[in-house]
C-alpha cells in the first residue's frame, strides 16, 4: 500500500458490482512504477446515489476518478465538460479534475479495446464486419470505436432493445452509417460477423456460466472477443474455443484504457509494462 500523505491524489472507481475488478491492483502497481502520489480504491455506488458522491469529489483532494456499469452513461449528467469522443460515444469512463475544480469526462474503453484488438487480436478493425452483444457503456464504447475505425457493418443486439436501437442510431449519425439493429434474441446474422463481441457483462459476477449466444450460432472460422477479463475465460469464450473460433478476453482493454486513463490524469507516459505483469500475475493467482 502507498503511503498517503497530505498531497496524495486520490481516484476511485464508481460502478457496481466492484469485487470482480482488477483495476486498483493494476492502477496502484502503474502509479509506484511512475513514482506517482496517488492511490486508486473502489466505490460501489448505483446511478441511485451517482450524484452524491460525484459531488463529493468535486470538494475532496482528487486528480479524478473511473466510472464502471452501470454509470457510465448517467454520469454524463453530473460533468461540466465532455471530449468530443466521449460526447460522440455518449457514454464516459474516465473524469479528469482540473486545476479549476471542473470534471471532464473522457471515454478510454474504445481505445483500449482498439488497441487490444489490433495488438493482441491482430485483427485489422476495417476488414472486419461485427456483432455485438451487449449495448451499455463498454457495448456503446467498443461500437463507436469500431465505427471511427472504419468497421465494415456492426449488428447490435441487446435484450434491453431501445438501448440497442437508440447506439446504433447515434452511431449512423455520429460516426459513419455502419449500424444495424438485431431484435433481442435474434441472432441469425451471427452468421454474416466475421467478430463476434460479447459486452453485455453476461458470463461475470452473478452471471458466472451462462453465454448470451446459443452455442449453435459459433462458427470455427470467426473471432470471438469478451469485455469480462475475470473470469479469464467466460461461457462465451470456452464455447467459442470449443468450437474451434480464435478467442480474445479483455485483459487487454483493460490494460490499454487503463494506461490511456493515467495519462489524462497526470500527463505522464503510462508504464505500460508493469502494468501488464501486474495483471497477468493476479490472473495467474486466480
Amino acid at each position: 500500500m502507498a503511503k498517503v500523505d497530505i498531497n496524495t491524489k486520490m481516484i476511485t472507481l464508481l460502478g457496481d458490482p466492484l469485487k470482480q475488478s482488477f483495476a486498483a491492483q493494476m492502477q496502484n502497481c502503474g502509479y509506484e512504477a511512475a513514482g506517482l502520489n496517488m492511490i486508486y480504491f473502489y466505490t460501489e455506488v448505483n446511478n441511485e446515489h451517482l450524484a452524491d458522491v460525484v459531488n463529493g469529489i468535486r470538494y475532496m483532494n482528487f486528480a479524478g476518478f473511473a466510472v464502471t456499469k452501470p454509470n457510465k452513461v448517467k454520469v454524463l449528467e453530473y460533468l461540466d465538460e465532455l471530449d468530443p469522443l466521449c460526447e460522440k460515444m455518449g457514454a464516459s469512463n474516465t473524469v479528469v479534475k482540473t486545476p479549476e475544480g471542473k470534471l471532464v469526462g473522457y471515454n478510454t474503453d474504445g481505445i483500449g479495446f482498439i488497441r487490444s484488438m489490433e495488438r493482441d487480436g491482430n485483427v485489422k478493425i476495417d476488414e472486419n464486419t461485427y456483432f455485438c452483444i451487449g449495448s451499455g457503456g463498454a457495448g456503446r464504447a467498443m461500437c463507436s470505436a469500431l465505427a471511427y475505425y472504419g468497421a465494415k457493418k456492426i449488428y447490435i443486439t441487446d435484450v434491453f432493445e431501445e438501448s440497442s436501437k437508440a447506439l446504433v442510431e447515434d452511431i449512423n449519425k455520429n460516426f459513419a452509417p455502419v449500424a444495424e439493429f438485431c431484435p433481442a434474441g435474434d441472432f441469425s446474422k451471427v452468421k454474416e460477423a466475421t467478430v463476434v463481441l460479447n459486452a453485455s457483462g453476461i458470463g461475470m459476477g452473478s452471471h458466472i456460466g451462462e453465454n448470451p449466444l446459443p452455442k449453435e450460432f459459433i462458427s470455427k472460422d470467426q473471432f470471438y472477443f469478451d469485455a469480462c477479463y475475470n473470469p479469464a475465460k467466460t461461457q462465451f469464450l470456452l464455447d467459442a474455443e470449443e468450437a474451434g473460433a480464435t478467442i480474445l478476453n479483455g485483459l487487454g482493454m483493460s490494460l490499454y484504457q487503463g494506461a490511456a486513463q493515467i495519462e489524462y490524469w497526470t500527463g505522464q507516459e503510462p508504464p505500460i509494462e508493469a502494468m501488464r505483469q501486474k495483471l497477468l500475475d493476479i490472473i495467474s493467482e486466480k
